[in-house]
């Protein structure tokens, strides 16, 4: 594999892009006229643009992408996430025109890409699953007997896709037709199916997700777990490697699970594998993404393993070079992302332009971005900015770096998640491991901080006037640093 053709933009594109570099990989990157000057149009030995800037007319645009490839004598794609990266018809189009796609099989895809069909096929193996229906329902009679069998509160699910989208939590029976309609409704405008399930609604759960490898030859293995619990509206803003709660023997049943959740649709390339798990550890299947994550840096720099260098290998038919027993834990990983949002307003998108963009150094400090100062953040994709990643020796000692490298990490001209960074660290639910998918709700109140800050800032103000001193000292935790496996074994 001598070319690969990028299909995503910014911060995967660049990071891809960086590996297939290392490997003597040439790259093609596909651009928006609104991604134009992009670092990752620049970082690419070669570079086409695809269309307007909305994505349906460009970067969802199969034919076209499918034609650069050809017209450039591509080898392989490289999906990244989102846009085209679990799309069937996408992963066909390359492999019947002779690219590889990196990435598991259309079968996969399509099996996983239902929650109904992916349960089928998990409910051959020794794998928890969630109480509820396994098949689609839409007849509402039906569905108050399945519902009450069950046991309120429950969850309507669309079968098809993901982020929180045609999903609602019934507490009451005469709740159910109303939220079901509306279920209905959003997954049909969301997926173009309006597909839905029922399930029992597990409260408070913990979201941790196991990475997996499965090479061309059927050696499937598992790179231990990432603790994705810190939401808002259904999507990760702060994860972390390994979890804070399981205990060795949960992490190696999990990822018992995940392997047998792999190997139920004989899993090519680096999937995640997703679990939710109640205040008892009890754990149940979740779903599967049939791609790379988010938040894969994490399990990187505990693993030392490359994952995008360990797709393109395997998508170029070599065997895992390691065994399950091979692979070990070292340190402790925490990632942020860097949204263009306003934490105080919803978390509402905050469009404007990078006036100033400075990121942070220092050991164990690791930045994926695809921006630069200057650059304006379009309104056309997620507002995602960069994905900022500390490496410690443990939790706390990773705890403390990210803390550092947030208020190091300058950026003027629009809102960003950092400020709640520095507060999810900081909160004990936090730092003590004690918290939930529903930290946000329970924790992050904004006009309740900003009062109680003012009457802080106004305490501290009254002290320093009535003493007639302002000495403030800061000090530094003085932890011994360690390279992470990441710099250990990344070649």
């Amino acid at each position: 594999m001598k070319k690969i053709l990028v299909a995503n933009r910014g911060e995967i594109a660049l990071r891809v892009m960086r590996t297939c570099k290392l490997m003597g990989i040439s790259t093609v990157a596909i651009y928006s006229e609104a991604d134009r000057n992009s670092p990752h149009v620049r970082f690419a030995d070669e570079a086409i643009c695809v269309g307007p800037a909305p994505s349906k007319e460009s970067y969802l645009k199969i034919d076209t992408i499918i034609n650069v490839c050809k017209q450039l004598n591509v080898d392989g794609v490289h999906p990244g996430y989102g846009f085209l990266s679990e799309n069937a018809t996408f992963a066909q189009a390359c492999e019947d025109n002779g690219i590889t796609f990196i990435g598991p099989s259309t079968k996969a895809i399509e099996i996983m890409g239902s929650k109904l069909a992916a349960k089928q096929a998990v409910a051959q193996f020794d794998v928890p699953l969630v109480p509820g229906t396994d098949q689609p329902i839409s007849d509402i009679e039906e569905a108050k007997k399945l519902a009450e069998n069950i046991g309120f509160p429950i969850l309507i699910k669309a079968s098809a896709g993901g982020g929180g989208k045609g999903m609602r939590i019934v507490h009451h029976a005469e709740e159910l037709e109303e939220q079901m309609m509306l279920a209905v409704s959003e997954a049909t405008s969301a997926f173009g199916d309006g597909s839905v399930f029922i399930e029992k609604f597990v409260n408070s759960p913990r979201h941790i997700e196991i990475q997996v490898l499965g090479d061309k030859h059927g050696n499937i293995v598992h790179l231990f777990e990432r603790d994705c619990s810190v939401q808002r509206r259904h999507q990760k803003v702060v994860e972390e490697a390994p979890s804070a709660v399981l205990t060795p023997e949960l992490r190696k049943k999990m990822g018992e699970a995940a392997v047998q959740v792999a190997q139920s649709v004989n899993y090519i390339g680096a999937g995640t594998v997703e679990f939710i798990v109640n205040d008892k550890l009890d754990f149940y299947f979740l779903e599967m993404n049939t791609r790379l994550q988010v938040e894969h840096p994490v399990t990187e720099m505990i693993t030392g393993i490359d994952l995008v260098k360990e797709q393109i290998k395997i998508a170029r038919g070599e065997k895992l070079s390691f065994q399950q027993s091979d692979l070990t834990m070292k340190g402790h990983a925490v990632e942020l992302r860097v949204y263009a949002e306003d934490p105080e307003n919803n978390f509402l998108p905050d469009i404007g332009k990078l006036e100033v963009y400075k990121t942070p150094n220092g050991e164990g400090i690791r930045t994926d971005d695809g921006f630069d100062e200057g650059m304006d953040i379009p309104i056309y994709y997620d507002p995602m900015i960069a994905k900022l990643i500390a490496y410690g020796n443990n939790r706390q000692d990773a705890i403390e770096k990210l803390k550092k490298a947030i208020q190091d990490y300058k950026i003027e001209g629009v809102k960003t998640t950092l400020p709640f960074g520095t507060f999810v660290l900081n909160h004990p639910a936090f730092t003590t491991g004690n918290f939930d998918t529903k930290f946000v709700e329970n924790y992050f109140h904004p006009e309740k901080i900003n009062a109680d800050e003012l009457k802080l800032a106004s305490l501290l103000a009254a002290k320093i006037m009535c003493e007639h001193q302002a000495t403030f000292e800061l000090s530094e935790n003085g932890n011994i640093h360690n390279d992470s496996n990441w710099k250990n074994r990344v070649e």
